[in-house]
């Protein structure tokens, strides 16, 4: 059976193109530290939007990361946000594209760049806090926001180049765990069968986005599982990146991809976290849930967000202390899911 659009989208979907079509000069952006999804959706759109003679750039809050740079045809593409062209192409943008987030705070120094300029969200994500004003295409139910965009592009009948394909199976398998976590659902699968069924290779993919590191990302790696540890009877497990060892070897954001797998993959854990100092005194985490428990809601408490099973927070504060404080909280979440029996919510 082959894909069909869910029904319940169409119309955002439509809406979305037509605004889409009207465009002139388009801004393309998505949330801090971009991921595979949202570099994945900004190169499909880019080719979107290149075919249709709309001028259309990316412009992102950090740096685009490298482990996704083969997706993009046209590099030159890509400002920098604190540039000047970036200020004056912002402008004279008469449409700004957010994909993956919906979040003011997520877009960072994005955000005074098109302040002002209508914009598109083209999000997975629960709403949060403090949402960007725009028109909205949301399902929480896609596995990535590229299902959503495939979703736009079958609608309006390509284009299917090998940067949009490449793109949209990109953002598809990393945002699934290579096809593996629970949002691995009937419809991903079969938006990834039409990708491949259009060019996508599966097997370069893979080994481009998870088969080729640097050397530099072992060592760190070493560094890191000495600081594996566990607590609450497994439940909650956590690795840290430790500052030094990162500014020694010569890291960047593109080498941490995948290791808050790592003390999930120890038995019996629920929740597992990756913790990194980061320069400036403050520490990035990142939250993974194996079961019932659910990290956004952990990530909410100290200003962070995400999805149920995946999210991430920042927090300023002495390394251990924070440790010690979100691990706290973590264990009491799993041992409150502990007291309630399968199928009962803590009201019920």
């Amino acid at each position: 059976m082959s894909y069909q659009i869910p029904d319940h989208r169409l119309p955002s979907l439509r809406a979305v193109l037509a605004r889409f079509e009207a465009a002139r000069s388009v801004i393309l952006t998505t949330h801090l530290n971009a991921d595979g999804d949202g570099t994945g959706c900004e190169t499909a759109l880019l080719e979107f939007f290149r075919e249709r003679e709309i001028d259309a750039w990316i412009i992102n809050p950090t740096p685009f990361p490298n482990l996704y740079r083969f997706l993009i045809q046209d590099p030159s593409r890509i400002l920098h946000a604190g540039s000047e062209e970036a200020l004056r192409r912002g402008q004279a943008a008469d449409l700004c594209v957010v994909v993956d987030t919906g979040e003011v705070p997520r877009i960072g120094r994005v955000n005074p760049l098109v302040e002002g300029v209508p914009k598109v969200i083209i999000d997975h994500h629960p709403p949060g806090g403090r949402p960007i004003e725009g028109l909205t295409l949301l399902d929480e139910g896609a596995a990535a926001a590229g299902e959503l965009v495939f979703d736009l592009l079958t609608l309006a009948e390509g284009p299917w180049t090998s940067s949009v394909v490449n793109g949209l199976y990109t953002a598809i398998l990393t945002d699934t765990g290579s096809f593996r976590f629970s949002n691995t659902t009937p419809g991903a699968l079969q938006v990834g069968a039409e990708l491949i069924r259009r060019g996508a290779a599966p097997e370069e993919l893979y080994r481009r986005v998870y088969g080729s590191h640097p050397i530099r990302r072992f060592h760190l790696l070493r560094r890191a599982l000495a600081t594996l540890d566990t607590a609450h009877r497994n439940r909650v497990t956590w690795m840290t990146i430790p500052r030094e060892a990162y500014a020694e070897l010569g890291c960047e954001p593109d080498d941490l991809e995948g290791m808050v797998d790592i003390p999930r993959e120890v038995r019996g854990a629920e929740v597992a976290i990756l913790f990194r100092e980061m320069e400036d005194g403050s520490v990035k985490m990142s939250f993974r849930s194996n079961g019932e428990a659910d990290v956004n809601a952990l990530a909410t408490q100290f200003g962070g967000g995400g999805h149920v099973k995946a999210s991430g927070a920042l927090m300023r504060g002495e390394i251990g202390e924070v440790i010690r404080k979100v691990v706290e909280l973590a264990g009491e979440m799993v041992t409150d899911l502990e007291a309630v029996p399968a199928g009962e919510t803590q009201e019920g």
